[in-house]
């Protein structure tokens, strides 16, 4: 029985989808696989048997990665099953800052109780006034799978959409309008767009990207969104540029102490993601993710290990193997089972980084000696095996 450790409510769509070789538990130290979202997992003991771990979203700050690659834990997240969200979200926040709708909002709630309300709007309604978002030039910085979708309605809506990424999949170019300008400098949608959103993960070397030296290059009334990562924005930097109107508007679903009741600071307490369908998505690719893996060993849409898919195991048994990105390894394996004459008939290896994943289909048994040999070579991080 394979054992399952949710650290947050997943969607039962999603749990309905593991059959009954799977159970639930409220342990983490005897799970085989975690599910979570939001859940920070970086003070928690990982147990030498977790073999995966699946974020319910895309953002994996939650997770230590590089402990779960030490110890062999393949971790997984649902890029685009919430991009539909986030995108609707951004759209949301394209309107707020051109429209001052919240504003209005608030004067009408405020003097609901005005008998002449009706009169007074007329006169009120100017001081609640903005602007169009057809014509207008809109940058986004990122075009994964939020990012295109984000540029393509945008187009739809008029605008003329800039978008910058300089390590933009096959897939991901394909799934753009042809009318989005492809950028090669991320200066080029500082200096011309109107509109800047930014949707790019959090890395070393996108942590604070939008700062005072951005800023600068900015057009004087630029608004900027993020719905991607709190820290991309130096929220000192953005708050002097707001103080002296270098930015008209920032939108953010990231609220916190530095920018949260700013003026022309626009925040929304993380709703990109919070609908019901991004949700069940992500539960469903989640689960499905931690299946294949645990079941065939096929690793796709993992942050810290390879994609590598050799699809059902068609022989006796397969092993897989997560191990270190060096030479000489696949030698190595195939040398421990021509000791014992058994041939590997197929076999896929991918690497990333630091670590490779290889999974080796054998045409007889696999023996308790034979993993504790493979085990044994310098670089192997984790064994399994996995009967066909």
């Amino acid at each position: 029985m394979v054992k399952i450790n949710c650290l947050n409510p997943i969607a039962k769509c999603g749990m309905d989808l593991f059959s009954d070789q799977y159970e639930v538990t409220d342990q983490l130290a005897e799970a085989d696989a975690v599910l979570v979202r939001s859940a920070s997992m970086h003070e928690l003991e990982l147990p030498d048997n977790l073999l995966a771990v699946a974020r319910a979203g895309a953002g994996v700050n939650n997770i230590p990665l590089d402990r779960c690659a030490e110890k062999g834990i393949v971790v997984f997240n649902t890029p685009g099953a919430n991009a539909n969200g986030v995108k609707e979200l951004v759209v949301a926040g394209l309107l707020l800052a051109s429209r001052d709708l919240m504003g209005g909002y608030n004067w009408v709630k405020e003097n609901a109780s005005d008998e002449n309300i009706g009169k007074a709007v007329e006169k009120q309604k100017k001081a609640y006034a903005g602007r169009e978002i057809q014509g207008k030039k809109l940058g986004v910085i990122g075009l994964g799978a939020i990012g295109a979708k984000v540029a393509n309605v945008a187009v739809s809506l008029g605008m003329e959409v800039f978008g910058y990424d300089p390590f933009v999949s096959v897939d991901g170019a394909w799934a753009l309008s042809r009318s989005v300008k492809h950028i090669t400098n991320l200066n080029d949608i500082y200096e011309q767009c109107d509109y800047i959103t930014v949707h790019v993960p959090l890395l070393d070397s996108t942590k604070h990207m939008i700062n005072k030296e951005s800023l600068a290059l900015m057009k004087d009334g630029v608004v900027v969104l993020n719905f991607a990562r709190d820290t991309l924005v130096n929220d000192q930097d953005m708050k002097e540029a707001l103080e002296s109107g270098k930015v008209s508007k920032y939108v953010t679903d990231f609220p916190n102490k530095d920018v949260a009741g700013l003026e022309n600071v626009i925040t929304l307490p993380h709703l990109g993601a919070s609908t019901e369908e991004s949700e069940d998505n992500c539960a469903k690719m989640a689960v499905k993710e931690i299946r294949d893996f645990i079941e065939n060993g096929n690793v796709k849409n993992s942050v810290n290990y390879p994609a590598c898919d050799a699809g059902k195991c068609a022989w006796t048994a397969r092993v897989t193997v997560c191990h270190k990105n060096i030479p000489n390894m696949l030698s190595q394996f195939t040398t421990v089972f021509a000791a014992k004459g058994i041939n590997v008939p197929e076999m896929v290896s991918k690497s990333k980084g630091e670590y490779a994943y290889t999974i080796l289909d054998i045409a007889e048994n696999v023996s308790a000696d034979m993993v504790e040999a493979l085990s044994a070579i310098k670089g192997v991080v984790k064994v399994r095996v996995i009967q066909g």
